[in-house]
C-alpha cells in the first residue's frame, strides 16, 4: 500500500505547519465533543458543518502543528480558556503568515482549522 501521509505548508513562505499526518479513516467522523480533539493525533480531517460555520478545511490535531505561533493581534486572540477562533485566523507560520485557526476553547472539540490555501505535500 502507498504511503498515504501528507504534510501541510504555509501557502507563501512553504514553512512546514504540520508533521506527517494520515487521512482520517472513512468510518471515523470528527469528534464533536467539548473539550477533546476533534481529530487524534497523527490523523487530519475534513471540516463539516457540524464542527464550524466554514465546512470543507482540514482539521489537525493541536499536537500536530509545527513551525506556527499565534497571531501578533490579540484581538484575534479571545476565549475563557483557551482560544475560541471566532475573531479569525489566530495561527501564524513562523513568518508571520497566517495559516490557520486554533479551537481550543473549552466549550468546543479542539483542532487547527486550516486555511484554505494552504499547501498539501504528499509524501
Amino acid at each position: 500500500m502507498p504511503d498515504a501521509r501528507v504534510s501541510f505548508e504555509c501557502p507563501i513562505c512553504r514553512t512546514a505547519i504540520t508533521r506527517r499526518l494520515e487521512a482520517l479513516p472513512p468510518d471515523q467522523s470528527v469528534c464533536l465533543e467539548d473539550r477533546k480533539s476533534a481529530v487524534p493525533e497523527g490523523f487530519f480531517g475534513m471540516n463539516s458543518a457540524d464542527y464550524s460555520s466554514t465546512p470543507g478545511r482540514v482539521l489537525v490535531n493541536l499536537r500536530d502543528l509545527i513551525g506556527t505561533k499565534r497571531h501578533a493581534d490579540s484581538r484575534r486572540l479571545n476565549g475563557c480558556c483557551g482560544l475560541d477562533g471566532l475573531d479569525g485566523a489566530n495561527l501564524v507560520c513562523v513568518n508571520g503568515h497566517e495559516v490557520g485557526t486554533e479551537k481550543s476553547d473549552c466549550w468546543m472539540a479542539q483542532a487547527a482549522v486550516l486555511l484554505d490555501n494552504v499547501i498539501w505535500v504528499n509524501e
